[in-house]
């Protein structure tokens, strides 16, 4: 009956593809899959050692073994075809990829199996699944990007949020639908003309069970929220977007995933608004966590004294750490710079600092160069783009990369190898960055083929009897025996070394540099607590010197009179020695006291933090078996423009530069001024980009 009542058109069969009826598989439910399966193999084990022992003797840890629990953990984040290694380019493409939904993986399709329904852009997907951003190639449309708006609630259905509308009135009522639900409404689009809290014409454009139609105003009773909830937050940085073939729109959204981050880096003067809220919640950018005021400042910190009122037990002192040239997971270097000076007053979720590809608090992809559309001999004929030699020259496009590179000494059958400046066969010059213990300096400039590390490992045809070896440790190494085994630095790779670190195993002594490193650490640390100690310091002596102002002193330290106190009096005594006073009026004591309480509590709770961060810092390092020691050298490389590298727009106008060209030889304008780059005018028309 109810197949032949749907041949008749009665009823309606479930549609697949609809996002009412497909669910998003979030990471906690992935991992609680894994963990369980890792609890049924420990409670297996469990069950077998508990028919196998003594009931009387047995103890909880001798049945328990942990060790398939974590192991299934470890395997989910380490080889799951779901986890996957951040991608951080650029604050961009770390948080477009943190808004990743897939169809493949375990439990969902494969590339070969899934066919055109399955990649297709569904009526459903209107502002929950972005349109536009998914990959080119095999993985198209099964890899897909959360909408700007949307959210995914308990279930795992994708909702996407509408305000109400009663009677032809926009409310000020937002509410996050599910597709299922959303199918029961009549919704209205985003940009609509209201005038005084009202629809202004008769009929509007709207949708009916995802169908585009006219509607009469009266009908209508949710409406969209913006027309930005549609597309992702990539896709919503591009200006005039709405003007753009579809598929070169796609390219412009994942182009700018691709950019490098830049020396110096230009907002772009034609943004969407979305360029801030990208900056602040990818995390590239340090927001002030309290409203203060900025005490000191450096290229690694900043040190804010909070003025909103606090509770006692919160620390009045807020410090921001800087990135300085940090490496990310794609080598490109995370640098984060000061925006305000000693003395500015902030709030809270002020931009305090900028990061990485942003200015000012703006995401800053690239910058704003001068473009000529016209031919040039040929040189961007099919997408290639010519451009200026200042370009190079005044590093408007040039980046920095870190690249790292490490060495381990291992345990060998035949002598441990020793990281140390003594290498057989090398001549000084070729030792001169190095420092006693064999390891590079910070700030030297190093070439390809330089030694980063001095390491030897012992080549012994046979291995040591004891006597040779104390021979060995009383007359010194003998050159025969070891080899050159040092990390140099590969062909192609040229820069400035920034960072060094050095692992050691537990009880193995830590030589000259691990302990010069962890010395400037403690330092730091130290610093630190002085700082915060000195600012809280001198809130409470404020206090303190407004409480005992004013009242009578009953006795007190040398050089305060007794009777009433007063600010020359005071400063007559040292402010260390004015807990000593003894006040007439009980209440005000009792305030002496909670502030000196409050005083010694400060003191101690900096003393014991700093105690358990040095305490962390002097234990050894989990090391790979058989490994003594692990070295680490940062080199910072920085690259120019040159022929050969791949330039974008935001419109997916993209080139390859084939040519640097002499700025005597470049067009220019009616005053003079020389172009940057010169591009091809047919690349618009023919793609249809006309937002370009």
């Amino acid at each position: 009956k109810l197949l032949v009542g749907l041949r008749d058109g009665r009823g309606e069969i479930d549609d697949i593809d609809n996002l009412g009826n497909r669910r998003v598989r979030s990471v906690g439910e992935l991992l609680e899959n894994q963990y369980r399966v890792g609890l049924l193999r420990m409670e297996r084990a469990i069950k077998e050692r508990m028919s196998s022992v003594d009931i009387d003797t047995v103890m909880p840890h001798d049945l328990i073994n942990a060790k398939p629990a974590a192991a299934s953990v470890r395997e989910f984040f380490g080889s799951s075809q779901l986890s996957q290694f951040m991608d951080q380019t650029n604050p961009l493409s770390e948080i477009t990829h943190k808004r990743r939904l897939s169809a493949l993986g375990p439990g969902g399709l494969t590339r070969e199996r899934a066919g055109f329904e399955v990649r297709d852009v569904h009526p459903t997907h209107y502002g929950r699944i972005c349109p536009i951003e998914t990959p080119e190639g095999p993985n198209i449309g099964l890899i897909n990007s959360l909408a700007t708006h949307a959210r995914v609630n308990k279930y795992g259905f994708i909702e996407s949020p509408y305000r109400r509308v009663a009677d032809g009135k926009p409310l000020d009522e937002v509410v996050y639908m599910s597709a299922m639900e959303e199918s029961k409404h009549v919704i209205a689009q985003s940009n609509i003309k209201v005038l005084n809290g009202e629809i202004v014409e008769d009929l509007v454009p709207g949708r009916i069970n995802g169908e585009p139609t006219l509607l009469q105003k009266e009908m209508v009773d949710l409406m969209d929220v913006s027309p930005r909830q549609v597309v992702s937050v990539a896709a919503a940085l591009i200006p005039f977007l709405e003007n753009d073939d579809a598929n070169r729109a796609l390219m412009g959204s994942n182009m700018q995933r691709q950019a490098v981050p830049l020396v110096q880096s230009d907002a772009p003067l034609v943004g969407t608004g979305m360029e801030a809220v990208v900056a602040r919640d990818s995390g590239a950018v340090v927001v002030a966590k309290r409203t203060g005021v900025v005490e000191q400042i450096d290229g690694t910190r900043i040190v804010v004294r909070a003025t909103e009122e606090t509770d006692a037990a919160r620390s009045g002192v807020d410090i921001y750490r800087l990135s300085k040239f940090q490496r990310s997971n794609q080598s490109t270097c995370i640098n984060q710079r000061p925006l305000v000076k000693v003395g500015d007053k902030i709030s809270a979720g002020d931009i305090i600092a900028d990061g990485p590809s942003t200015e000012l608090g703006e995401l800053a992809l690239g910058r704003n160069a001068l473009v000529a559309f016209m031919p040039w001999n040929g040189y961007n004929f099919e997408d290639s783009i010519l451009i200026s030699e200042r370009i190079v020259r005044d590093d408007v496009f040039t980046s920095i990369h870190i690249e790292e590179f490490e060495v381990m000494a291992r345990d060998t059958k035949l002598g441990p190898e020793e990281i140390t400046r003594d290498i057989p066969n090398v001549g000084e010059e070729a030792l001169r960055n190095l420092d006693e213990a064999g390891i590079v300096a910070i700030g030297a400039e190093v070439q390809p083929g330089d030694i980063l590390v001095g390491k030897v490992t012992p080549k012994g045809e046979s291995p040591m009897t004891p006597e040779e070896k104390l021979l060995r440790a009383i007359f010194g190494e003998k050159a025969s025996d070891v080899r050159d085994t040092s990390l140099r630095l590969p062909p192609g790779v040229a820069g400035t070394i920034v960072d060094v670190r050095v692992f050691n195993r537990h009880g193995v002594d830590k030589d000259e540099r691990a302990l010069a490193i962890e010395r400037s650490e403690i330092d730091r640390l130290g610093k630190d607590r002085d700082d915060e100690f000195a600012i809280l310091n001198r809130n409470i002596l404020s206090r303190l010197r407004e409480l005992l102002i004013g009242n009578v002193a009953l006795s007190g330290p040398k050089g305060l009179s007794r009777g009433e106190i007063t600010a020359q009096g005071l400063a007559d005594v040292q402010p260390g020695m004015w807990w000593q006073i003894a006040l007439e009026d009980e209440k005000a004591m009792g305030e002496l006291e909670s502030l000196r309480r409050l005083f010694d509590e400060n003191r101690k709770r900096l003393d014991r933090r700093f105690e358990d961060k040095v305490d962390k810092l002097q234990r050894g390092d989990e090391l790979p078996p058989g490994v003594m020691k692990m070295v680490k050298v940062f080199v910072a490389v920085k690259r120019k423009l040159q022929p050969g590298d791949k330039m974008a727009g935001r419109h997916g106008n993209k080139g390859v530069i084939s040519r640097i060209l002499p700025i005597e030889d470049m067009p220019f304008l009616a005053d003079g001024t020389h172009v940057d780059v010169v591009l091809n005018p047919l690349g618009v028309p023919s793609r249809m980009n006309v937002g370009q």
